[in-house]
Parts: structure tokens; C-alpha cells; sequence
């Protein structure tokens, strides 16, 4: 059976948010090819998923199971994903580009010998072939690779790059496809997960980020970037100079050697805008600037910009914000 395959990773017993924009972004090409798009979980998964990822247009969910599959391990999961698409002939097999699926795209891409293509932000179907969309040299290039016809490919997609299309929704087939990883295969084996609560949407998948960087001068400048993302529901992002310097943790930053991010609005607090920064966050569709240094280079690729000390402008939004929620 041929298809369209999205993997639909689950985090803490929820499907994560890229999986439903790939689906969905897919059910037009699977209407167009008359091929079906199916949803693989892997492991441990809800149990009303194909309810779950009925809105996003899927026509069956497949669910590996088996001995091995409790946790997630490089070996295992790469091998129960290969095992179940053998015979199946897929056309495509899709992720969203996480940490998890950065480590497990490559190691399928090798055993199905495919190509792939890394940290995409956009997806099309043209003249019968796949066409993807990356940013190279920090965003300031926009590739455009193509598939080839008659072969697989593999690609993983940046979170909020795609967005949710609009589709009817269906009602899925569900089927359990039993493996049994075999016993040595695995060279590493999960003891604990330690997990650190933020309170906060994860920073790949937040669609409203409030970034501090050099300007809010310690750790306590931090305290009016959190208050502002409190009051929008956002996550906080750092720039790598304010993590270096030990103001917050590194798991808040974004660049070239943080996490790539695509939310629907970035607002930058005292970041200046060097490249390594931009590399992470200039898919953004919506990038407000605060910065005092009117000539500050982050003012070349926002959207709007507020020349002024962002000690003063932050609360003042905070402020107004909070009024207009109130009254909302």
C-alpha cells in the first residue's frame, strides 16, 4: 500500500502540535494522488487517537506496539518504524522537526535508503513531486529541494512553519502493528526521565515567544520578560549572549546553537540582532524589535520596532495589555 506517512510523536500522553499541521498540510496531496495519509504512532499512545487526529484529515492510524517500545531509544523506534513500513511502499514519511524526530529521521532515512531533508518551513505538491522549503545561511537564503518521483523521501518540519490547514474531518481506520525489536539491536538503554517544569508552552512549539538578550542586563532583568509572557500566554526565549552569561538556563535559547523557532509573533527585548540569532527565529511571521540603539541591526528584519529602553517600554505593554484582556 502506498501513502503519505506523518509521524505523529506523542510528549506525556499528547500528540505534539506539528503533528496535526503536517496531516493536515498533507490531506490536499493525498486527494490529488488518491493516496491515503496515515498517521504512525509509535509506543505508548492515547487511546482515543484516531478521534484525536480525525480533525486533521487522516485516513488510518497506525500504532507499533511491542516489547522495547515503552520509552524511546535511537535502535528501537528506528527499527519499529522501518519494520512496519516495510511492504507498505510509502511515498513520504514526514516529521515534525523536534529534538526526538532529529535523532530518529536520519537513522530511517539510512535503513530505507531515502532521502531527507532537515528543518523545513514549507511543503508543496507540484508537477507529481514534493517540493520543500529551507533556510540556509540563517535565513537569509530560502532553498527549494524537490523529490523524486518513484522514491521515497523523508523530511522533517519546523513547528508552526506549515500552520493548520482547513480540512473535513474523517474517521480514521486504526490498526496495531505488533514488532519485537530484536534483543541486542538496542546499545542503550533509558533508566529515568527527569523532567524540568517550566509552566510555559515549549519554546519550539509556542506561537507567541518574548526573547530577552544583552540588554536586560542579569538574571532579574528576566523578571519584566516573564511578566509580559505571562500576560500573552507566550514562552520565553534568550539570546545566546544572556545564556552564556548565566542569566537563564540554556533550554530558553534561540540561534544557530539554541532552537530554531516559528512562532506567530517574536517580540525581542535588548537583542541587537546578530546572525547567529536571526539563524533561529527569522521564520517568524510577525518579529516586534525593543531596543534603546536605534541602529541596532534586529530593526533591518522586524516587522515593528520600538527605539526605547525596554525597562520602560516592556511594563508599559505589560500594562496595556493586561487592561485590554481585562476589558476583553
Amino acid at each position: 500500500m502506498a501513502g503519505i506517512f506523518v509521524y505523529a510523536e506523542t510528549k506525556e500522553g499528547e500528540f505534539r502540535k506539528a503533528t496535526g499541521e503536517i496531516l493536515s498540510r498533507c490531506r490536499g496531496v493525498a486527494d490529488a494522488t488518491g493516496e491515503p495519509l496515515v498517521a504512525v504512532v509509535v509506543g505508548p499512545a492515547p487511546e482515543d487517537a484516531p478521534r484525536r487526529l480525525a480533525p486533521f484529515g487522516a485516513d488510518l492510524v497506525l500504532h507499533v506496539e511491542g516489547p522495547g517500545l515503552e520509552v524511546y531509544t535511537s535502535q528501537g523506534y528506528a527499527w519499529a518504524v522501518t519494520s512496519c513500513l516495510a511492504g507498505r511502499q510509502p511515498a513520504a514519511l514526514f516529521f515534525g522537526n523536534t529534538p526526538l524526530a532529529r535523532d530518529l529521521a536520519p537513522r530511517v532515512a539510512e535503513r530505507m535508503d531515502a532521502a531527507l531533508h532537515a528543518d523545513c518551513t514549507g511543503l508543496a505538491w507540484e508537477d507529481g513531486r514534493f517540493v520543500f522549503t529551507r533556510p540556509l545561511y540563517g535565513g537569509k537564503l530560502l532553498a527549494r529541494a524537490v523529490s523524486r518521483p518513484g522514491h521515497p523521501v523523508l523530511a522533517t518540519f519546523r513547528p508552526n512553519s506549515l500552520g493548520v490547514a482547513e480540512v473535513a474531518a474523517t474517521s480514521p481506520a486504526y490498526e496495531r502493528v505488533q514488532v519485537e525489536v530484536p534483543a541486542g539491536s538496542v546499545a542503550s538503554v533509558v533508566k529515568e526521565t527527569i523532567r524540568q517544569v517550566a509552566g510555559r508552552v515549549s519554546l519550539q512549539e509556542a506561537e507567541i515567544i518574548v526573547s530577552g538578550g544583552r540588554g536586560v542586563g542579569g538574571p532579574e532583568g528576566f523578571r519584566v520578560i516573564e511578566e509580559l509572557a505571562d500576560v500573552l500566554g507566550a514562552a520565553v526565549g534568550a539570546s545566546r549572549a544572556a545564556v552564556d552569561a548565566g542569566w537563564i538556563s540554556y533550554d530558553h535559547q534561540v540561534g544557530q546553537t539554541g532552537k530554531a523557532v516559528s512562532p506567530n509573533l517574536y517580540i525581542a527585548c535588548g537583542i541587537s540582532g546578530a546572525i547567529q540569532h536571526l539563524a533561529g527565529m527569522s521564520s517568524a511571521r510577525c518579529i516586534v524589535a525593543i531596543n534603546k540603539d536605534p541602529d541596532a541591526y534586529i530593526f533591518k528584519v522586524a516587522d515593528y520596532g520600538i527605539v526605547g529602553d525596554l525597562f520602560q517600554v516592556v511594563p508599559a505593554l505589560t500594562a496595556e495589555l493586561r487592561e485590554m484582556l481585562v476589558r476583553a
